[in-house]
């Protein structure tokens, strides 16, 4: 990439050999696909002509002199990042001082620009490899269902086993709203056009079909350019639910399905003695969308009852919209005439109950059923409140009581179509909007509800204020909160009076647990079933939720006896001393009689959610993953005991500093009996787009997904006693590494004076709070305090400063410090050969060096020191920037010691090359920032009005430097 002209006109760059300038047809990428030496030659030709184009557009609508600008800075930045040349790194400085206000918001519109370009090139470039592996009969890849199925073959598990694992399985990623997400929706609408034209000049196109292409893509990419790329206006809930809702239409509602079929023919494929007959409707679906968007309260006050009841009606809207829409397209298809092949004594009766009575369909009942269907689905979605029926029914109908009634008269086109010679005509459409159905329900996906636990606290002590129970619940010690909410529980009256007055809070809490109630009733039970408590501390917390229940018909009584549940009390342990305390809290949990006879009703299930990104920002990279290891661990041994199967829900962020990193791996690496068919994940930020915005990259991380669900779950244990005593002592090293890790990373966050006034100067955390990439305040509490600072705009802050800080700082103190203690050389050699062994042998250790060596290959103190002198004191400055510096250059040392390679990626050299590739577009970027951000705070110094054109600017550099890192929240 760094040899590519991201603003070049053609004649100056794309080659003569160019697919877009020669005409030649897109097959000669097919063959350098094939090539060992050339299989990234179609992705250079791919960023080249992006590149190119966008050079053209910006020639086109900016003139000759900005186009000039540009290229001068490119090619300035390019020689500065080459060839570290310290003469090109001045220029730079002086050219970009030089820019007039107009100049520079076009010069980070350019440079950001390329970054989406590029990632588009790159997301093609992935399809095309994986496409090149299935051309060459390489389906069982690292990663695909289909490797995993034979990785268990050949471990000995069999076909019986994996089907009735699926069968009590549950793997669902959960989205959560975007509040790192710095792009509009309708830059992602106009990108994925440009995807798609990408895609189609793989395909063997003529010369005037390529140069049409070729138009088509100029003119996105200048509708790219003439689009606003910022919001003006601050993001509601109900804008985060529609952006979300946007990645089910272009992926999940086809993608899901059609990933079932796959997986059950992978199945059948593998283990063929077993696997003759379909499993289709032996296997309920074990892969489930969920959301936070419009149900997930802590820390934002915009949402609530009004806004669950949106969520649930635009969701509901979707998922009959594309009902519908199937329904309609099939009708058409099914044109089967019983003059021509018989119909099922099932099918017949279905067609006859249908609302059509046309003379011209009576020899057609596939269509009749049909427009049966369709009638009995718009009545369903007017009943649930959708509007905007795009075409009217035949006549009318009674709306369905349930999916599985659709599922249901589904099925009994399939049995007709496949006991008719008609087998054929069940796949291409009528099978993939049957599991649709099992799938998505009414509902779509369904809504967890999560608020922290402070605020129960506060309802109840309010409703035992006024009930004159307890005057002070908050006051109380913890033994005798246990024993008040235990014997509330018990008691058949309910706390609340309609006829007594209490806090708005109490009213909208109690409110919002009601519409829970009315929204399963309306929707289906899956519509609502989690309810998460941030910041659970104590086991009074688990309880005050279940009380919560009770005041509002959500948990059922018999007498004084609890008889089930309605909503899953799902704790989540945030910090590093809550993730100490996680077994110890459930297991008081779980020996309640109360709380096992509501485990049984749940299936003997209970859900446990952790949380990374808090973890990390409480104590540090190394010590959060220890923490969190050890707290799965005990939770596995714990449940084991009490009979109880744990599923745990993993809080993942973008950055490695809040969890990011491959999910395959992730999974993989995590503790034995952890996964054990139960896993749900959040996709947050800016990840969400990039996994999800392209159909076929969706699709593949949807596969990641449960192939590693697959493998981790049922891939036999295979250490002896001997491999246990290796792991004890790997484990024994991470605790003495973690303590190190922590006290190094709280004595400069926490304890270190003036930290917090250098983080607040030296990131543009300030200037992030101002953009409109989310409905939730950038902080819980109006304060300056690290601790009140929500976890992503930590992490997006460090990462637009390039120190990408959360997901390295404090290891290499820990591990030099470690070996420096050794006492002489022999035990100093024996503890580095112990780390490698860890390295090598302990998928947990590799994961973590894995995503370390990902985030230190993205960090940059050259940059990094540009935005430390926006820090005034210089003194604070050079004593928190040299012991950043420091601990980076101890981290990398140890961390090359370790892996043996001097050099980032070495693992991974095409990521290795498309990050050094990005930085020289990423330089002037971050130089810019550092520019805009100095003239905005001077001005606000000065106590002037901000000038627009300069917060602008800020806001455009945040995106293109997001854009260009790419997972940066």
């Amino acid at each position: 990439m760094a040899t590519t002209n991201p603003t070049k006109r053609s004649a100056r760059s794309a080659p003569s050999t160019s697919r877009s300038d020669a005409g030649k047809t897109s097959a000669t990428a097919s063959k350098a696909i094939g090539q060992t030496a050339g299989k990234d030659a179609p992705l250079k030709e791919d960023i080249r002509l992006l590149g190119r184009l966008l050079g053209e557009v910006l020639r086109e609508q900016e003139g000759d002199e900005v186009f000039d600008v540009v290229e001068t800075i490119r090619q300035t930045a390019v020689q500065f990042r080459r060839e570290s040349d310290a003469k090109a790194g001045a220029e730079l400085d002086k050219l970009l001082k030089k820019l007039t206000r107009d100049q520079t918001n076009s010069v980070v519109r350019a440079f950001s620009y390329f970054s989406h370009l590029a990632n588009i090139a790159e997301d093609q470039h992935h399809n095309r490899r994986r496409r090149a592996h299935l051309l060459a009969g390489s389906e069982a890849q690292p990663g695909s269902v289909a490797y995993a199925l034979s990785r268990l073959d050949d471990a000995g598990v069999s076909g019986t086993q994996v089907r009735n694992f699926l069968k009590d399985a549950l793997v669902s990623p959960v989205l959560t709203a975007h509040p790192t997400e710095v792009q509009r929706k309708s830059i992602l609408d106009a990108e994925r056009e440009i995807a798609r034209l990408v895609a189609e000049r793989d395909l063997p196109l003529t010369p005037k079909e390529l140069r049409h292409n070729t138009e088509l893509l100029r003119a996105r990419i200048a509708t790219l350019w003439q689009t606003r790329m910022l919001r003006y206006t601050k993001l509601t809930v109900a804008d985060e639910i529609e952006n979300a809702l946007s990645y089910y239409r272009i992926t999940f509602l086809r993608e899901l399905p059609a990933l079932y079929d796959d997986i059950e023919a992978e199945i059948d494929s593998q283990f063929p003695a077993r696997g003759k007959a379909r499993v289709a409707a032996e296997l309920p679906p074990y892969l489930q969308m969920g959301s936070w968007i419009g149900g997930d309260r802590d820390g934002n006050p915009n949402v609530n009852a009004a806004t669950m009841q949106h969520a649930l009606k635009r969701q509901s809207t979707t998922i009959f919209d594309y009902y519908l829409e199937e329904v309609h397209t099939l009708g058409a298809e099914l044109s089967i005439s019983t003059l021509m092949v018989d119909a099922s004594p099932e099918l017949l009766a279905l067609a006859a109950a249908s609302p059509d009575h046309s003379e011209h369909r009576a020899d057609e009942p596939y269509r009749r059923a049909l427009i049966g269907v369709y009638a009995r689905l718009a009545a369903t979605a007017r009943a649930l409140g959708v509007v905007n029926i795009l075409r009217q029914e035949v006549g009318a109908a009674a709306p369905y009581a349930g999916p599985a009634d659709c599922v249901a008269e589904l099925d009994v086109l399939v049995a007709s179509l496949q006991a008719h010679h008609g087998a054929a005509l069940v796949k291409p459409r009528l099978a993939g909007l049957k599991r649709a159905v099992e799938i998505f329900g009414f509902h779509l996906a369904t809504l967890d509800m999560r608020q922290s636990s402070d605020i129960h606290e506060r309802v109840l002590a309010d409703l035992f204020n006024k009930a004159q129970v307890e005057a002070d619940y908050a006051g109380l010690s913890e033994e005798r909160k246990i024993a008040l909410l235990l014997g509330e529980l018990a008691k058949p009256r309910l706390l609340h009076s309609p006829y007594l007055a209490y806090s708005d809070e109490t009213n909208s809490e109690l409110e919002i647990l009601r519409t829970a109630r009315e929204i399963r009733r309306r929707y289906g039970e899956r519509a609502i079933r989690n309810y998460i408590i941030s910041h659970t501390e104590t086991l009074s917390d688990l309880l005050e939720v279940l009380l919560l229940q009770k005041e509002t018909g959500l948990l059922h009584i018999e007498g004084n006896q609890l008889k089930e549940l309605d909503l899953m009390v799902i704790p989540l342990f945030e910090t590093i001393p809550d993730l100490r305390c996680a077994a110890e809290i459930m297991r008081g949990w779980l020996k309640l009689p109360q709380v096992k006879t509501l485990i049984n009703k749940q299936g003997k299930l209970q859900e446990v959610m952790l949380g990374y990104s808090d973890s990390n920002k409480d104590g540090g990279f190394l010590t959060s993953n220890w923490e969190l290891y050890k707290a799965e661990n005990q939770l596995v041994e714990l449940f084991n005991e009490a009979g109880v199967k744990l599923r745990l829900f993993h809080g993942r962020g973008g950055t490695v500093g809040r969890g990011g990193g491959p999910s395959y791996q992730a999974i993989l690496a995590q503790p034995p009996g952890t996964v054990n068919g139960q896993i749900r994940l959040t996709e947050q930020g800016e990840i969400i787009a990039s996994k999800f915005s392209n159909p076929e990259i969706g699709r593949r991380n949807l596969e990641l997904l449960v192939a590693a669900t697959l493998e981790a779950s049922l891939m036999p244990a295979t250490g002896d006693a001997k491999e246990a005593r290796k792991i004890a002592e790997f484990e024994s090293v991470m605790e003495e590494l973690s303590e190190r890790a922590y006290r190094a990373y709280r004595n400069l966050v926490y304890e270190t004076p003036g930290f917090t006034d250098y983080f607040f100067a030296a990131t543009p955390i300030a200037e992030i709070a101002q953009l409109n990439i989310g409905s939730r305040p950038a902080s819980r509490k109006a304060t300056q305090r690290i601790e009140d600072l929500r976890a992503i705009p930590w992490g997006f802050s460090w990462g637009q400063c390039r120190l990408l800080f959360p997901g390295w700082y404090g290891f290499g103190s820990a591990v030099s410090g470690w070996l420096a203690d050794a006492g002489n050389a022999k035990e100093n050699a024996r503890r580095l050969a112990t780390l490698k062994a860890m390295c090598k042998e302990w998928p947990f250790f590799a994961a973590l060096l894995s995503n370390m060596d990902m985030v230190l290959s993205k960090t940059d103190l050259a940059v990094a020191s540009r935005y430390a002198g926006l820090v005034a004191d210089r003194k604070l400055r050079n004593t928190i920037f040299g012991r950043i510096t420091d601990e980076h250059e101890r981290t990398s040392s140890v961390l090359s010691s370790i892996t043996g390679s001097k050099e980032r990626l070495t693992a991974n050299p095409l990521l290795a090359r498309s990050i050094k590739n990005r930085f020289a577009y990423l330089d002037p970027l971050n130089h810019l920032q550092v520019e805009l951000i100095k003239r905005h705070r001077a001005t606000l110094a000065a106590k002037r009005a901000p000038e627009e054109r300069v917060q602008r600017g800020i806001h455009l550099t945040i995106n293109g430097v997001a854009a260009g890192l790419r997972n940066t929240g």
